[in-house]
């Protein structure tokens, strides 16, 4: 069989097992079973035995199951709870007052929990009723929520980038790092826009201003200020070289424990569900990683990929052009994949052509997150809508419509890292150690 054969053989295998209902992993081993059996003299057995094998050894997938621990364990305490109240005093002075509790508050989540459906529901079961009642708009409450809760697959420490880093063999705390200054900056360009619309269009927020029975600004930050401090200590570690992304992610585990005690909410249901909750999503990666690597092995056997990264060269198409196609293509993925198996069935096909491109490969996993995100807002299989209407009850579309003004912000976001890629590698440079 030619490559062209092949590509299509492999294309109809893939895409049919998907479609069939079979998980990601075992979709990504029969395919690369298909591969295989176009080079009858391959040793099938053997290849896949050592592709998963080293799949599974790496040093740098330890961090995986700690960090979601930590978002499991903060996930069942009385995180949002404390979030509301303490970011409520801070943020009703602001332009869009309360709305800017979804945005701030799916940031800081987003800091402990490395996972975009749990940000969006950790937030949004606590806000969206706030909200209603007080009587905000709901388009801009849904999609503020949406749009912000995307943040949990960009600000460290993210579960998307150790996939990412894994599969490509590229730094973790580097990568970790190099979302911290996007992360920030698409947090307040969201807050930008919510703040510009509550300007521009006062009927978005209740008439009257919020009265808020609590403590003083001052006492009511005392209640994030643990979560606050958990960051710090996670990224800071990374940053200063004082820790790897895995002895950090223990750090996190710990401190979340001793967080979710203090609040009287760790009790051994909690803990039990927390632990359980937290192997049954790592095993999942684990078993789509050792998939996907069975892939780009078989991939490599077949010449796929290098003859791919030729044809894309001969177009010799600009760096921004390559860019450009590559967001049309993740964009349309996006609309029948989650994100996870977005990245690990593209790596092993596309890292040639981003190789041949100059791509610096941390900024290209930044680049790549944000693609991502925006692909989690895009329905008919954005998990973030989804987690909206199960809190809502709304129509998917519905809630993507009001969505839209936040995915065009994301799309801004991908320009901006295109144009000035010292927004994703300024930080590594500084960084006391490469992870």
């Amino acid at each position: 069989m030619d490559l062209f054969e092949v590509s299509i053989l492999l294309l109809v295998v893939l895409f049919g097992a998907l479609a069939s209902g079979l998980w990601v992993a075992l979709a990504l081993v029969l395919t690369a079973l298909a591969a295989l059996m176009t080079r009858p003299v391959l040793p099938d057995a053997q290849i896949l035995a050592t592709s998963i094998w080293s799949a599974s050894i790496s040093w740098d997938l330890t961090a995986l199951p700690m960090f979601i621990w930590m978002g499991e364990i903060l996930f069942r305490s009385k995180l949002s709870e404390d979030m509301f109240a303490g970011l409520a005093p801070l943020m009703r002075r602001l332009p869009g007052r309360l709305i800017h509790v979804n945005v701030v508050g799916c940031a800081i989540f987003a800091a402990v929990s490395g996972s975009s459906a749990a940000t969006t529901q950790t937030i949004g079961k606590i806000s969206l009723p706030e909200l209603k009642q007080r009587g905000y708009d709901e388009k801009i409450a849904v999609g503020s929520l949406a749009g912000a809760g995307t943040l949990g697959l960009l600000i460290p420490p993210s579960i998307i980038l150790i996939v990412y880093g894994a599969a490509v063999e590229e730094s973790i705390a580097r990568l970790f790092i190099a979302g911290i200054v996007p992360g920030i900056v698409l947090g307040l360009m969201f807050m930008g826009y919510v703040a510009l619309a509550a300007t521009l269009k006062p009927s978005l927020m209740p008439p009257d201003a919020d009265v808020i029975v609590t403590e003083s600004a001052f006492r009511s930050f005392r209640r994030i200020l643990p979560t606050i401090l958990l960051i710090a200590g996670v990224i800071g570690s990374i940053y200063g070289g004082i820790a790897s992304p895995t002895e950090a992610a223990v750090i996190g585990v710990v401190l979340a424990l001793v967080i979710t005690a203090a609040q009287g909410a760790l009790t051994w249901p909690s803990f039990r569900d927390g632990l359980m909750a937290a192997t049954r999503v790592s095993a999942m990666i684990a078993f789509i990683l050792a998939g996907a690597a069975v892939v780009t092995t078989a991939m490599g056997f077949t010449g796929l990929p290098r003859e791919l990264a030729t044809w894309i060269g001969s177009l010799e198409l600009s760096p921004f052009a390559l860019l450009a196609a590559l967001t049309l293509f993740f964009m349309v993925l996006g609309c029948f994949l989650d994100g996870i198996s977005m990245v690990v069935l593209t790596t092993s096909v596309i890292m040639p052509l981003v190789t041949q491109a100059g791509f610096d490969l941390v900024w290209f996993g930044i680049y790549l997150v944000i693609v991502v995100e925006m692909a989690q807002i895009t329905p008919p299989v954005g998990f973030n809508l989804f987690v909206i209407q199960g809190l809502t009850g709304q129509n998917i579309f519905k809630i993507a419509a009001a969505t839209a003004p936040f995915f065009g912000l994301l799309a801004l976001m991908v320009v901006l890292l295109a144009l000035f890629p010292d927004l994703a590698l300024f930080l590594p440079r500084t960084m006391f150690s490469g992870g």
